[in-house]
């Protein structure tokens, strides 16, 4: 007898942006967590693994920390090497 574990949900705000997230189980006891798809959004983000709900979430949560850190940093980067002005005044 198989017993079944719930999909757990959770809502968070990363960066001012809210995400749904899923946790479902995987094969071999795992957990999977994943962006909630959206109707007529595109969806390329791989699932995010682990032991528990709470370390699959983790671990996609701290993914999305992640790139919208590297994000802000090269859209800075990017419009001040676009900006002569600021490359004279260094």
């Amino acid at each position: 007898m198989t017993t079944a574990r719930p999909t757990h949900r959770f809502l968070e705000q990363i960066n001012g942006r809210d995400y749904a997230i899923e946790v479902n189980p995987a094969l071999g006891g795992r957990w999977r967590a994943s962006l909630v798809r959206t109707a007529g959004v595109p969806m390329a983000l791989m699932p995010f693994y682990g032991a528990t709900p709470e370390e699959a979430f983790g671990r996609l949560t701290g993914w999305l920390i992640a790139a919208h850190k590297v994000a802000a940093g090269a859209g800075t980067e990017r419009s001040a090497a676009a900006d002569p002005a600021a490359d004279r005044a260094r």
